[in-house]
């Protein structure tokens, strides 16, 4: 369990993380979200022992972070860490000793990984001969190659076409049932909505909205109705009490509304229409939230 007890960092008079707190449990994925210069890579240099806090404590199973402890952390950096000139195999050897791990250990696990994400044929050849995507994929291999206790993905996905972002979900996914603490990083908030089940969303380093995903879409007031109908009257619908937006796709019509108190008022117009086949409701995207949240937060 990795824990982040009131954890502040200043950068001179710069205060880059303002007395932060969370937990992730064992068998967790926990999203740490924000826009850049938010004070997430701060907060990961800092688990990592890369950055010494100001004040504030951050422990991993009761442990203070040391080298020690270090040795049980996988981190998935946002921009390419790989040492470009190495070949794969060089490269994971590398990083594995960096964790105190026995080469022929390393070896084994590095040939599980390559057929796990069907790139055997390039154990021998150099990073920099990879595409892009299979490059994530080594630099995803470095990170669990120590089997981490703690596991810090900033933008996993970068890079990486559908079928190997499903490749990845269920690795994570894998771990995740196998008991390791798990932080997911990205600007995609459908990939947060899939992973996480608590978060923490940073602006100028201090928490703004924290707590259970469910739990947050469930009290934001805010739904959006999903509407199928052969023939509606847009504009009436826009003067419904309650409704603040239409948006009209091709298959369906979108109504956000204020509240959840509105519903019944769309409800009654819709009755109206003909050829009606669809009408959910559903809660706000995490995407939305977060817009709103982090908007408010900056005009503030």
């Amino acid at each position: 369990m990795l824990k982040i007890e009131n954890v502040t960092k200043y950068y001179g008079d710069f205060l880059a993380v303002d007395d932060l707190s969370f937990t992730v449990n064992n068998g967790e994925i926990f999203g740490l979200l924000g826009v850049n210069g938010a004070g997430k890579t701060t907060t990961f240099r800092m688990i990592n022992g890369l950055l010494d806090k100001t004040k504030g404590t951050i422990t991993l199973d009761g442990k203070p972070i040391d080298y020690s402890v270090t040795d049980k952390i996988g981190f998935l950096t946002e921009e390419r860490s790989l040492l470009t000139k190495l070949t794969v195999k060089e490269q994971v050897i590398f990083y594995g000793v960096l964790k105190g791990m026995k080469e022929d250990l390393i070896l084994e696990r590095l040939d599980y990984w390559l057929e796990r994400f069907h790139i055997t044929e390039y154990k021998e050849r150099k990073i920099k001969e990879l595409s892009k995507g299979n490059q994530q994929k080594i630099q995803f291999i470095t990170a669990i190659i120590n089997e981490p206790t703690l596991l810090i993905l900033d933008e996993p996905f970068s890079g990486l076409d559908p079928i190997n972002v499903q490749m990845f979900m269920d690795v994570i996914k894998e771990l995740k049932k196998k008991g390791t603490s798990i932080i997911f990083s990205s600007h995609r908030m459908e990939h947060v909505e899939m992973f996480c089940e608590k978060l923490v969303v940073l602006v100028k380093g201090k928490s703004v909205l924290s707590g259970e995903l469910k739990q947050i879409k469930k009290e934001y007031r805010k739904k959006n109705i999903h509407i199928v109908c052969d023939e509606i009257d847009i504009e009436k619908l826009k003067k419904v009490k309650g409704v603040i937006d239409v948006i009209e796709n091709e298959t369906d019509i979108i109504v956000k509304i204020a509240s959840n108190d509105n519903v019944s008022e769309v409800f009654d117009y819709i009755k109206t229409c003909k050829g009606v086949t669809k009408f959910d409701v559903e809660d706000a995207t995490l995407n939305e939230i977060f817009l709103e949240k982090v908007g408010v937060t900056y005009e503030n």
